[in-house]
C-alpha cells in the first residue's frame, strides 16, 4: 500500500487521501504489538501502513496511521472480546433466573444469548448507540419483530430487527462493529448473527442490558 492512495470525493473525480503521520502516537507501542509489528515504540512507514489499514477497514478517521486514543479504544476493545473466550458471563452481571435471555455488555460491546446459566449462542461483537444516542441499560423485553424492516427516522433497511426498547433494536447492518462513534442507539449487528437471533429469541423474550461502552 502506497502512502498516499487515491481516493473518491463527491461530485466525481479524485483527491489523495491524508498523508502517512509519521510521528509517534502516544499509544504507539500498544497498537505496534497488537498488529504483531516489531514494538520499539517508533513509527515507522510500515507500522503507519498497518495501522492504517487497520483505521480504513472499520472506518476510523482520518485514517492516517497515528496510533491514537480511538485506534488503541478500538483494538482495546477487541482484546476484552477476544478475552471473554467462551464464558462471557463468568462475572455474573447478566441474570440467570429467567430462562432465555440476551444480554448485551455495553462495556465489551458484546452480546450472546443465555438459557439460565448456559451458554446458547455467541458471544458475538456489536455496535451499539453513540454519546447522545446511547443504548439504555436494565431488563427489556422483545416486542416487536420485523425481518425486513425499513426505519423511516434513518431511511436505511434494519434486516431481522427485533425491538427491546422504544425504537432500539437487535439489527443486522453492514457496517463493521468497530466503527465508530456508534449506532443510534440499536444494538447493530453481523448479517450472520442478527439472523441467528432471530431464531433463537421470539416476542416476549428477556434482554438485559448493562456496563457503559467506552467514550460515552
Amino acid at each position: 500500500m502506497a502512502l498516499a492512495v487515491p481516493v473518491v470525493v463527491a461530485g466525481g473525480g479524485t483527491a489523495r487521501a491524508a498523508s502517512c503521520n509519521l510521528t509517534a502516537g502516544p499509544h504507539q507501542r500498544q497498537v505496534e504489538l497488537f498488529l504483531g509489528r516489531p514494538v520499539d515504540g517508533r513509527q515507522s512507514a510500515a507500522d503507519c501502513r498497518a495501522t492504517r489499514s487497520f483505521q480504513a477497514a472499520h472506518g476510523i478517521t482520518p485514517a492516517q496511521g497515528y496510533a491514537g486514543p480511538l485506534t488503541w479504544r478500538t483494538m482495546s476493545t477487541m482484546l476484552a472480546q477476544r478475552a471473554a473466550g467462551s464464558r462471557p458471563d463468568r462475572a455474573g452481571h447478566c441474570p440467570v433466573d429467567r430462562g432465555r435471555i440476551a444480554c448485551v455488555d455495553l462495556t465489551r460491546q458484546l452480546s450472546w444469548i443465555q438459557d439460565g446459566a448456559v451458554l446458547v449462542f455467541g458471544p458475538v461483537p456489536v455496535r451499539t448507540g453513540k454519546a447522545g444516542t446511547r443504548t439504555r441499560t436494565g431488563g427489556k423485553k422483545i416486542y416487536h419483530r420485523s425481518v425486513d424492516h425499513w426505519s423511516t427516522l434513518y431511511g436505511v433497511r434494519m434486516p431481522h430487527a427485533q425491538f427491546f426498547d422504544g425504537g432500539i433494536a437487535f439489527h443486522a447492518t453492514g457496517r463493521s462493529m468497530w466503527n465508530p462513534p456508534g449506532s443510534g442507539g440499536c444494538v447493530n449487528m453481523r448479517p450472520a448473527d442478527a439472523k441467528a437471533y432471530w431464531k433463537l429469541l421470539g416476542t416476549g423474550e428477556d434482554v438485559y442490558v448493562y456496563g457503559r461502552k467506552p467514550g460515552t
